[in-house]
């Protein structure tokens, strides 16, 4: 599987969590769903996971730093 730079990684992890942010502040606006959706997919695709919560958590272990005990919420 190719694996996404870190850069990558942390710019998507940014990203996403600044569109959830918009979202809960914008009653939840078609336009910030939708981009948050395509992060979503490109988070997912980027890890190699399903869901976005997943893909997260695998982002966030690729990044330099990553904790070992991030490791259990891998196999969950």
């Amino acid at each position: 599987m190719l694996m996404a730079h870190p850069a990558v990684l942390h710019k998507l992890i940014e990203q996403y969590e600044t569109l959830q942010l918009l979202h809960a502040e914008e009653a939840g606006s078609a336009e910030v769903r939708r981009r948050m959706d395509d992060v979503a997919y490109t988070l997912c695709v980027s890890t190699g996971t399903r869901d976005v919560d997943t893909a997260l958590v695998a982002a966030r272990h690729r990044l330099p730093g990553a904790r070992a005990e991030d490791d259990s919420a891998l196999s969950a």
